[in-house]
């Protein structure tokens, strides 16, 4: 079982999005078989089985073994991946374009580099898988509280110097076999757990 994968398929996506397969999907973390399944969620085993196949003709399901009980087989199924990430490929045609009006300071520019970098790294992932290959990737993530707006401005200044200075110093366009990576770096507010802006310490 994958950590994470990334759905690009617009029809892996539309199953993946209903709502009782996402249930059931979240179930299987662990495997389990239809009955296990209908008990746990409260559905008839049919209509539970109705949905697993689905499921597993997109490939978000597999097969983990065949247990004979009587003259029936039991099937027990589990999730491909613990998570998924629908990626904006599913939505080439309305996807975000970062190319489109640059700003470094607009929220929706920010959200179209967001939707690039889920794209351009799901298909890193789904590439990678195939291959049997890891990708060759490095984050950092965390927060700064600002005292003032000024600070906030301040920093993202300081920031964009520091960045640009090592890109000029790393950056070679001539280097043999060399190959180029993408920087995203970016600053937001908080979201708190609930879905809002995270405005005081929290104690």
């Amino acid at each position: 079982m994958l950590d994470v994968a990334v759905i690009e398929d617009p029809a892996v996506a539309a199953v993946s999005l209903d709502p009782i397969r996402a249930r059931l999907l979240a179930e299987l973390t662990e495997p389990a078989s239809a009955k296990a399944l209908a008990d746990r969620v409260g559905l008839p085993r049919q209509k539970v089985n109705y949905h697993l196949r689905e499921l597993e003709r997109r490939g978000l399901v597999e097969l983990v073994e065949e247990r004979r009980k009587g003259n029936m087989t039991e099937r027990v199924l589990r999730a491909t991946a613990a998570s998924y990430v629908i990626s904006p490929e599913a939505l080439a045609a309305v996807a975000p374009d970062p190319g489109r009006a640059p700003d470094r300071l607009s929220a929706r520019w920010l959200l179209a580099l967001a939707a690039r970098l889920v794209r351009e790294v799901g298909a890193l992932i789904n590439g990678a898988v195939r291959a049997g290959k890891p990708v060759a990737t490095f984050a950092i993530e965390g927060e700064v509280r600002f005292a003032s707006a000024a600070d906030r401005a301040a920093f993202a200044e300081e920031l964009a110097r520091t960045v640009t200075a090592l890109v000029g110093r790393y950056h070679d366009e001539k280097a043999a076999g060399g190959r180029t990576h993408r920087i995203v770096v970016a600053v937001h507010p908080a979201v708190s757990a609930a879905g809002g802006p995270v405005k005081k310490e929290e104690s």
